[in-house]
């Protein structure tokens, strides 16, 4: 579609500030950014809407404007409700550059002229995707007579010939088309997942093209379709949230035209994506309610009152009162200059879906609320019956590993080598009076993952009872003063003597001392096993039947 056409339509509200001998120019697509530099986003052609966050001063005008041009964009269209009005410095840049201008009134939402130049850009440029924009509306409907992002899947695959999934940052499957055939493997998800998270934080202009099995894929990042407040500024902000359209397809082999359909797929996708996000606001707020009346000591009486009003929207339909546990999660960036709060959020609503489960709606009955770096999950858990075959697992709850099993490759990739994640897990309490104990034992299992190596942690509240809650807290030069002590005298016997003294101990004190057990699994008759750990002994000072010594070589070799 030409420019002219969008300033003639009336609904837009568009103001021309300046380009006029310029609105000839076509329209390939829309983006809304308030990135300083969102070249790497941009593919030419594009309207670009800004709500002008990224403007500091006068000064910013000019090399923002120069990477529009720069990228080939078509034309820019700025909105007020930042600045009450398109500053002087913009017009003049845009002037020089010859880069036409529009003022968008602030009565016009930017996800209106998306639509508006998705419809009419699929609807000029391709009639074989003109039944996705007739089908636009459907889509945002609830109920039975909607579809969701199904609806454009499907035809993607019965006009285009396309197979294509809808799916989350940690590779869950949203969406599928129904003639797409079976649903891809979870592996393949979360390894699709994980090369797209890789790709965004590289900085690399997708679609990116990667080959599982023989098969290439081509991934489409979904971001937002321009109804969040301020465009995120650090990609760090939204990697960790966006979904992702996953086709089965070479997108190299494509021509200009079949690109730009697949944008616009993308950008409907949004608009969904958007809608249940702003969906969850309820939730979070009731979240944020009951965790701050948890942190202030507000009366049991008040909380359980609340959480009265909360498990309607979390447990439609619930006839018993649930149980509830917590969960705490704090992403942490490199420098501190990213809040991971929200972050942890979005990760966490995600996270705590079943990993099996699939579509958008599950996690609308997580609450989830964050306090800066920190989310903190209130997750209800159905009331089970005393007389329940399996009460022992129903009492366990949520798992502190099997939460990131799953997700820890994608997540991994998403965090690259500034970010990390760490998650603690409280017991399952059955009244508002445990809320607080939940809260301080799930911060307190999340700070025992964050003693732990790796960019990805967990910790459940079964570990608060044990001795490896201990281990993370002793300070690094006593850890390597104890274990040297008790371990190096028998490394250097071993290096010389390749005696395995070492793996003699491990397997005497897994096997609680027992010299036949020990035997038996080491292979060795009793009198070599004896020998072995009379030398330990000799070499270390230490008596192996005393419960004292064994204590202290097991926590040596834990440590070490």
């Amino acid at each position: 579609m030409r420019l002219r056409a969008l300033l003639d339509t009336d609904g837009l509200g568009l103001l021309l500030l300046g380009g006029e001998d310029e609105l000839d120019r076509s329209v390939r697509g829309v983006m809304t950014t308030d990135l300083r530099d969102p070249s790497r986003y941009l593919s030419g052609g594009e309207l670009v809407l800004t709500g002008l966050a990224w403007r500091r001063d006068a000064a910013d005008s000019e090399p923002f404007v120069r990477t529009l041009v720069q990228a080939g964009v078509a034309a820019l269209a700025a909105g007020t409700a930042e600045l009450g009005m398109v500053p002087e410095d913009l017009v003049l840049a845009c002037a020089r550059h010859r880069l036409p201008l529009f003022e968008v009134h602030e009565s016009v939402a930017f996800a209106t002229i998306t639509e508006h130049v998705v419809r009419q850009v699929s609807g000029e440029r391709a009639g074989d995707l003109a039944a996705v924009v007739d089908r636009h509306r459907r889509m945002m409907t609830s109920g039975p007579a909607g579809g969701g992002p199904d609806v454009v899947l499907d035809l993607l695959g019965s006009d285009l010939d396309l197979r294509a999934w809808v799916l989350s940052p940690t590779g869950r499957l949203i969406a599928g088309s129904k003639v797409a055939g079976p649903d891809l493997p979870a592996e393949t998800c979360a390894r699709l997942a994980a090369e797209q998270l890789a790709a965004a934080r590289t900085g690399r202009r997708g679609p990116h093209r990667v080959q599982l099995g023989g098969t290439t894929y081509s991934l489409f990042p979904i971001r937002s379709s321009g109804r969040s407040p301020q465009a995120a500024r650090d990609v760090r902000e939204t990697v960790l949230s966006d979904w992702l359209l996953a086709v089965e397809a070479d997108a190299g082999d494509w021509d200009g035209q079949r690109m730009d359909l697949l944008q616009g797929v993308t950008q409907l996708i949004a608009v969904e994506r958007d809608r249940r996000e702003a969906a969850r606001t309820v939730r979070r707020r009731l979240a944020q309610e009951v965790l701050e009346l948890v942190q202030t000591g507000a009366p049991p009486a008040e909380i359980a009152a609340r959480l009265r009003v909360a498990a309607p929207v979390l447990l439609p339909g619930l006839g018993a009162a649930p149980h509830w546990q917590v969960v705490v999660a704090r992403v942490e960036w490199d420098g501190g200059e990213i809040e991971g709060g929200p972050v942890a959020q979005s990760l966490l609503e995600e996270v705590l879906v079943d990993p099996l489960a699939t579509g958008p709606e599950p996690s609308d009955r997580i609450a989830v609320a964050h306090t800066g770096d920190e989310a903190v999950a209130l997750v209800p858990l159905p009331a089970v019956p005393a007389v329940a075959a399996d009460q022992e697992s129903a009492e366990t709850g949520l798992l502190a590993d099997a939460l990131l099993r799953a997700v820890r490759e994608p997540l991994s990739a998403g965090l690259d080598d500034d970010g990390r994640l760490t998650l603690g897990v409280s017991a399952a309490v059955h009244s508002a009076e445990g809320l607080r104990g939940a809260l301080e034992e799930a911060r307190h299992a999340r700070r025992v993952a964050a003693a732990r190596p790796g960019r990805v942690c967990a910790a459940g509240h079964q570990e608060l009872a044990s001795h490896v809650l201990l281990l993370p807290f002793v300070p690094d030069d006593v850890r390597r003063a104890f274990t040297a002590r008790l371990l190096d005298p028998l490394t250097d016997y071993d290096r010389r003597h390749r005696a395995e003294l070492i793996p003699t101990l491990e397997a005497f004190l897994d096997s609680d001392g027992s010299w036949t057990r020990c035997a038996t699994r080491l292979h060795l008759h009793v009198n070599t096993l004896r020998y072995r750990v009379g030398r330990i002994e000799q070499l270390t000072g230490r008596d192996l039947s005393r419960l004292e010594d064994k204590l202290d070589f097991f926590l040596a070799l834990r440590m070490s």
